[in-house]
């Protein structure tokens, strides 16, 4: 976990509050006023059940696009300063918006701003990390009975500046804030129910999890799962927050992710497939067989915050070997602007780039006690005359690169190989 998540959270006192409930409203929650609406009477009812609430809401569905596509019409590379000013005032709009909705239906309410609270970052704009987050406004405005709305996303640096925590960050602020508040539960509402075997949109017979560990769900969210952002299961399972993932307009059935002793390890070897389509691979060809060269490839993009993967180095010949890793397809164009610079300066013969990848990946802590998982995955997907291009694994998960047009089929086979359509 990186180093600067959450340095300190503060400790929650003794008070008088009841549970203390922090809930997550994505944007496809609240795109419209009618949908503001509903999620406000569904806040009022929770809090007469005597919930103390907390909320934490996006912006409302397709803003941040929406400003975004303003951004980039004015300039194709906007300071990151500026980007964070423009995309934080969604979340603004958003909670100002609900608390006036609850006010208007006899919820009192009061909205808080990332600065207001403040939740402190570091000073990297648009992937910013939380340093520090300060709660007392918040249990202030609990213990006085009203439901504190906050803006998520996004933060202050050590400048004054406006940051944001990535996308999906709203989910980051919520997890952080049960955490400083030491709530019973932090409910993540989304446009889904809880979290699948696979993506039922992929597979049909995809079956409904009722609670999965945190760390498969950590796996699932690096592997391009987008229930969750990555951060926010980091956080959940160092402070143990409990958390639970829900639909907000489908019912009450959800996901609740728990510590792994809770979890059945003898109930299913593999728990879930994953597809990610955001890689994005780059080979250096000709490398010199040396000690730091790998350092000096890869350190520079550590340094432009562009997040490696999946790393191979061939073996050497004649002094000289190929590397290839793997990178968020988005920032493929940046990487290899990065990569070719320093392939000049390490004499490689070549870079290549290849944007036409994506991962499937097995994931399940049963794992840890039942051999021949990866034998099994590799077979199924030779079966399918589906090519592996890079593999890596760790204890609970194995991932394989192959061309994307195979990308939906391995995630069916796989699920019916593992006989995850089954109860």
């Amino acid at each position: 976990m990186a180093s600067h998540i959450l340095q300190r959270l503060l400790q929650s006192e003794d008070s008088h509050m009841d549970k203390v409930v922090v809930q997550k409203y994505g944007g496809s929650s609240l795109s419209t006023l009618e949908k503001i609406r509903t999620v406000a009477g569904k806040i009022k009812e929770a809090r007469e059940q005597g919930n103390a609430l907390a909320v934490v809401v996006s912006a409302m569905g397709g803003e941040t696009d929406r400003l975004l596509e303003l951004l980039f019409k004015l300039n194709d590379a906007p300071p990151g300063r500026e980007q964070d000013t423009l995309l934080s005032t969604g979340e603004q709009a958003s909670a100002s918006l609900m608390a006036a909705a609850l006010e208007y239906i006899g919820c009192p309410a009061q909205s808080f701003l990332g600065l207001q609270l403040p939740l402190y970052t570091d000073n990297v704009h648009t992937k910013a990390r939380i340093i520090q987050l300060e709660g007392n406004k918040v249990k202030k405005a609990l213990e006085e009975g009203k439901v504190a709305i906050i803006a998520g996303f996004q933060g202050i640096n050590d400048y004054g500046d406006i940051t944001t925590l990535g996308r999906g960050g709203s989910d980051t602020t919520a997890v952080a804030l049960a955490a400083s508040l030491e709530a019973d539960v932090c409910e993540i509402y989304t446009d889904v129910d809880g979290i699948y075997t696979t993506d039922p949109g992929i597979t049909p017979r995809a079956r409904h999890l009722d609670k999965i560990s945190y760390e498969e769900m950590l796996e699932l969210a690096g592997l391009g799962a987008k229930v969750l952002q990555i951060r926010a299961v980091e956080l959940a399972r160092k402070y143990y927050v409990p958390l639970m993932v829900k639909s907000t307009f489908g019912g009450e059935r959800g996901t609740w992710i728990v510590k792994e002793e809770d979890i059945d390890m003898e109930s299913a070897i593999v728990s879930g497939i994953s597809l990610d389509r955001n890689e994005g691979k780059i080979t250096v060809i000709g490398v010199p067989d040396r000690p730091g060269i790998a350092h000096s490839v890869i350190s520079p993009l550590a340094d432009a915050s562009v997040n490696v993967d999946m790393i191979i180095q061939n073996v050497s010949s004649e002094g000289y070997t190929d590397f290839t890793f793997t990178v968020p397809v988005n920032d493929l164009e940046l990487a290899r602007e990065i990569v070719e610079k320093e392939a000049s300066n390490i004499g490689a013969q070549e870079v290549r780039i290849n944007d036409s990848i994506v991962k499937v990946s097995a994931v399940g802590i049963g794992m840890k006690n039942h051999p021949g998982v990866a034998a099994k995955m590799f077979r199924t997907l030779s079966e399918e005359n589906i090519n592996l291009q890079m593999i890596s694994t760790s204890e609970i998960r194995i991932s394989c690169v192959i061309d994307s047009k195979y990308g939906e089929l391995a995630v069916r086979v796989l699920h019916q190989a593992f006989n995850l359509d089954k109860n």
